[in-house]
């Protein structure tokens, strides 16, 4: 069976991935994860975007211009009930992150439209939640989102989703620039897994099945979503986590679920 255009592998080494809006045939979500050994130092510019660099393990520091952010980052595992720390970066700057020991980053992209400031953003101030019930139960971390006016166009958040449970579910899509039915965001899963031998599954597809697509995720994959409806599920002795990138024309997060499946989330009638 040939593997689904919008699963990207990770790669063994440095980099794990680098999307870019070009290879993914989309307009704003760029996405590159890095892994660091201690003392290696990786050097980009932002340019043109804005840049949301969330550490997913280790400690890093991070120098922006002439400013050093030190410490960022507490975690040895996603997994851990713990936030994690990140930094946003406007356009127009020269960033170095340098890694105190084995470290995990993501750097999150979109466009940078002007007037924005760096800022540390600490786990500790990220608001933490839990969605769904039962066997939909899910954990929430929210990076960057809506309601934070640091960025532009970034959209940030994590979730953490125990074996046996489903994700993103009902199957929910925001890809109509509607608001404030819906808005069009495009959107990277990065996915990890607990123990990291296991395997997730996540479907894209839309109304009309003119997209519609069935991915096997592995530790470190990222599954692209450019339109449609996205669920995951996680099976039996497999937690599994996700850092969501989202980035559109605007910056609110509305969706619309499956009207095939919006019927579980109905207060079920007293007896």
């Amino acid at each position: 069976m040939p593997q689904s255009p919008l699963l990207v592998k990770a790669a063994a080494g440095r980099q794990i991935c680098d999307i870019t809006p070009e290879s993914a045939g989309w307009r704003h979500v760029g996405f590159r994860a890095l892994r660091l050994e201690a003392g290696e130092s990786e050097s980009l510019e932002t340019g043109t975007r804005e840049l949301c660099l969330v550490v997913l393990t280790g400690t890093v520091d991070v120098q922006v211009g002439g400013t050093t952010h030190a410490g960022l980052g507490s975690r040895e595992s996603v997994f851990e009930e713990k936030s994690p720390d990140a930094l946003y970066v406007p356009g127009g700057e020269t960033v170095v992150i340098t890694a105190r020991g084995a470290a995990e980053v993501a750097l999150c992209t979109a466009p940078y439209d002007g007037g924005k400031s760096v800022r540390r953003i600490d786990g500790s101030s990220m608001r933490r939640s839990v969605r769904g019930q039962g066997s939909n139960t899910r954990y929430v971390c929210d990076v960057l989102m809506a309601d934070d006016p640091t960025a532009d166009h970034l959209l940030v958040t994590e979730v953490i989703t125990p074996g046996g449970h489903s994700s993103s579910y009902p199957p929910h899509k925001h890809d109509r620039d509607m608001p404030p039915e819906e808005t069009l965001l495009e959107e990277t899963y990065y996915h990890r897994l607990n123990p990291p031998q296991g395997f997730a599954f996540q479907r894209v597809y839309t109304d009309d099945r003119s997209l519609d697509e069935a991915c096997v995720v592995e530790d470190h994959d990222v599954v692209m979503v450019p339109r449609g409806y996205h669920p995951c599920v996680a099976p039996h002795g497999y937690d599994l986590y996700y850092l969501n990138v989202m980035a559109g024309p605007g910056r609110a997060w509305h969706f619309r679920n499956d009207p095939a499946h919006e019927w579980m989330l109905q207060t079920p009638p007293k007896p």
